[in-house]
């Protein structure tokens, strides 16, 4: 059992440290101080659904449908590229928008778990990496479920150490400029993303 957890563990962490599309609106949400338990729930509680879907089996769906990873691929990219966009539109506005607010949300909850929920099951790479690559690496071990479990551990520990350790960040953000320079490179991570999905 500990062997089949701690492999699980260290493997789903390893997958999940990728600077990605996910992790850098979590930083964002983290460092605004906005809603971060919610935001790292939904994506941790994300990452544990489709594990348990590889873990079971889950994973042929993209053999079983035809075209099932072409429209997800695409439909993933056109999201990316749409928030990427958002996110250098609010640098070239900076000012007080980006400003962190000690304490205040300026987003509703709705909206923004809206936005991660996109960011998560709109993405190709969260499939391969936890339903396919997981799931099939999962049927090495003795005990799957167990080996599961510990790659589910890793996404709890990882989003909720990004999300509540970016407060340590906050005097660096502190800045509008710094604000500023994080949307820019949010904003071209997105594109970047989006664009070796389109050329896959």
């Amino acid at each position: 059992m500990s062997s089949s957890l701690v492999s699980g563990f260290a493997l789903g962490f390893s997958l999940i440290m990728a600077i990605g599309a996910q992790n850098a609106f979590v930083l964002r949400q983290g460092l605004r101080q906005e809603h971060v338990f919610w935001i790292c729930l939904t994506c941790a509680g994300s990452d544990a659904v489709l594990i348990y879907a590889g873990v079971v089996g889950v994973g042929a769906v993209s053999d079983a449908i035809p075209g099932f990873e072409l429209v997800m691929r695409l439909a993933g990219a056109g999201f990316l590229i749409w928030y990427g966009a958002r996110s250098l539109l609010a640098a070239r506005r900076g000012g007080e928008a980006l400003k962190p607010e000690s304490g205040q949300t300026s987003k509703a909850l709705l909206p923004v778990l809206a936005t991660v929920l996109a960011l998560t099951w709109l993405n190709p790479h969260v499939y391969l990496d936890t339903v396919v690559l997981l799931g099939s690496i999962s049927a090495q071990y003795p005990q799957p479920l167990f080996f599961g479990l510990g790659a589910m551990l890793a996404s709890f520990a990882f989003f909720f150490s990004l999300g509540y350790g970016a407060t340590l960040l906050a005097p660096v953000f502190a800045r509008p400029r710094s604000w500023q320079v994080l949307e820019i490179v949010i904003g071209l991570t997105m594109w970047a993303i989006a664009a070796k999905l389109l050329l896959m």
